[in-house]
């Protein structure tokens, strides 16, 4: 039985039994129809599929950054901006319209972790320039630990209502995250992230030490309410 990754040599088999049908179909004509025999709006979304399998358009990666674990790499390509030097990018391999649909936990990740030594008991900020094109939601985010697993701080700004996370196409923006780092902190994670369809770009990283009159980025977009109707009362509404 053939997979995805046979396409060519089914488009060739395709174009061969239809001309001796008398049918005269292009290669490229046939690309499209293998693709849709795989449920695929077109050859495009299949050519990037097969290359996700086969890592034929992988980037490289900036030296000491990683992909997490987590990152559903089928879906995304990331690494190095091949057409501007100190740029890292994150680009969904798939377009909207290519009949491949993604989770709203799909999401790609490129990082660092360092070690919390030289900002316990002080405040940090992770700054960097980004760009968006037709992102779901493109942002940097930080996290500070106290042991492995334990999470102390955490901010990836998509809660934000402003300075948020990048969403549609942007120009370049600066963002910030900035973050306390409690004197039982082990390490500090930080790097840049997109959740869904499109691209997020990012250029002059910057993690430093800020002072206490710098405020820590807001994490949540609204107040929640106070306590209220701890007795269980009716409000008269069916479920």
């Amino acid at each position: 039985m053939h997979s995805f990754l046979d396409a060519k040599l089914m488009a060739k088999a395709l174009r061969k039994a239809m001309a001796e049908r008398h049918v005269e179909l292009s290669h490229t004509d046939c690309l499209e129809v293998v693709s849709r025999q795989f449920g695929l709006a077109d050859w495009n979304t299949l050519a990037a599929r097969i290359a996700a399998a086969t890592g034929d358009d992988a980037l490289p990666l900036p030296e000491s950054w990683f992909i997490t674990g987590n990152t559903e790499r089928t879906n995304y390509r990331i690494g190095l901006d091949p057409t501007q030097p100190g740029t890292a990018i994150i680009e969904c391999r798939f377009h909207r319209q290519g009949g491949i649909v993604l989770r709203e936990d799909h999401y790609g990740v490129l990082m660092q972790s360092i070690q919390a030594d030289d900002y316990r008991g002080g405040r940090i900020r992770l700054s960097a320039t980004l760009k968006a094109d037709d992102a779901d939601a493109g942002s940097i985010w930080m996290r500070v630990d106290k042991s492995e697993g334990k999470v102390l701080q955490f901010d990836n700004m998509t809660t934000r209502e402003v300075d948020g996370a990048l969403r549609g196409s942007t120009g370049w923006l600066e963002r910030n995250v900035v973050l306390d780092v409690p004197a039982e902190a082990s390490s500090i994670h930080y790097g840049l992230l997109l959740q869904g369809y499109g691209r997020i770009s990012a250029q002059s990283f910057q993690v430093e030490a800020v002072d206490a009159k710098m405020s820590p980025t807001p994490r949540s977009p609204k107040h929640l309410p106070r306590p209220t109707n701890l007795d269980l009362r009716s409000s008269g509404l069916s479920a």
